[in-house]
């Protein structure tokens, strides 16, 4: 027991937690201050990989704010325009957009000191409208006669807003020279990422500076590769027909002419891929991968797998993933839709789950043969030192 007499008066001595001593912050350069310092270093996910030692890797773009590879181009086309004396404080950004390029200019307009005004219509993802009013946004909606998308009119509307108002400024991305160079750092990353040539590179066809810009920069970074564009059924880039179709912020509705950014010589294969086979992978994806992306990613899985295998052994192909999946609960993930629009197929998705196991019966049928061939030649080895 302690001797120490008691004092009602005793104070203990003061804790470092009630120190009044200003505490030095440590200074971390590294550390984001925006939201637009978020942008890319996204990460690539092997897929699939087959027997012959060729492998589909996916760039998973989704992993970008506002869940689209788009904000790079977005971000790359403000600041082009700030270094040229185009936008100043207190200038508009207008743009027709179907959701995603949207986003992106919403949230360059938020961080960046501008307003943003998008034209959109009803084919857009209703999350996606929502989420570019949460950015900030004021959205202009205008709708056709049809369910196509209303590209033309949106157009049309911006070319009105920026004729009647001061100090706007419509990017145009299917013409700005600077949405396929905002993709030069997703080709960077993807050359450091990746030891082996890319041989193969894969996306959807929107504007066209997800593939052409990415491609393009690869190939000056020594990548010899062939590059497989992928739009809607319905979609005209590629050429007629004509046609309706529900993937979002990729293709080109009849009649709308395409833009320079679609550099046709930079494009070895142009697909279309119906709604059907584009939502049924994303599905699967979702169900068997744990992946959720957008239909557009959908599509281009979707060739990517179905053209592995027809590639020499050992090729490395990669998907630019361009969208999440999160964006479409209420349409491509919601069965009752689905069924109301007549896209929902067993069929189609036993066939992309089908081409996901094909994959990994190869790999399983390689090492079987392997196995066989490793005892085959120990074996007549063993028979050599025999003397037989």
């Amino acid at each position: 027991m302690s001797n120490r007499p008691k004092d009602q008066n005793h104070v203990l001595p003061p804790s470092n937690l009630g120190s009044s001593r200003v505490r030095k912050v440590p200074k971390d350069s590294s550390l984001p201050r925006s939201v637009c310092d978020l942008v890319g270093r996204t990460p690539l996910l092997e897929l699939a990989r087959a027997g012959n030692g060729s492998r589909l890797l996916i760039k998973l773009e989704c992993f970008n704010p506002t869940g689209s590879a788009k904000i790079r181009m977005a971000l790359a086309m403000v600041r082009s325009a700030e270094r040229r004396g185009e936008i100043k404080p207190g200038y508009t950004i207008v743009e027709p957009t179907s959701g995603n390029t949207g986003l992106g200019l919403a949230i360059a307009a938020a961080q960046l000191g501008y307003k943003f005004i998008g034209v959109v219509d009803s084919h857009a993802a209703p999350s996606k409208l929502a989420a570019m009013k949460a950015y900030g946004a004021e959205l202009v909606v205008v709708d056709g006669p049809s369910d196509r998308p209303s590209t033309m009119l949106r157009r049309k509307k911006a070319e009105e807003i920026c004729s009647s108002c001061p100090y706007v400024w419509w990017p145009d991305q299917h013409n700005n020279p600077n949405n396929p160079l905002g993709y030069s750092h997703l080709a960077e990353e993807l050359d450091s990422a990746i030891s082996a040539n890319i041989d193969v590179l894969v996306a959807s066809v929107g504007t066209g500076g997800t593939l052409c810009g990415t491609a393009r920069r690869l190939r000056e970074l020594g990548h010899s590769l062939i590059t497989i564009g992928v739009e809607p059924e319905g979609s005209i880039i590629f050429g007629p027909p004509a046609g309706a179709y529900k993937q979002s912020g990729a293709g080109a509705p009849g009649g709308f002419p395409v833009g320079c950014n679609v550099d046709t010589e930079a494009i070895d294969q142009g697909l279309k891929i119906n709604d059907v086979k584009a939502f049924a992978t994303s599905r699967v994806l979702a169900r068997e991968k744990g992946l959720m992306l957008g239909g557009t990613s959908g599509a281009a899985i979707y060739e990517a797998l179905r053209q592995l295998a027809s590639f020499p052994a050992g090729t490395t192909m990669v998907v630019i993933a361009c969208d999440a999946g999160e964006k479409y609960q209420n349409t491509i993930f919601d069965d009752r839709w689905m069924i109301a629009n007549k896209l929902l197929s067993d069929i189609a998705e036993h066939q992309v789950s089908g081409m996901l196991r094909a994959f990994n019966d190869s790999i399983a049928l390689s090492n079987r043969q392997t196995a066989n061939l490793n005892r085959y030649c120990s074996t007549a080895e063993g028979a050599s030192a025999r003397g037989l």
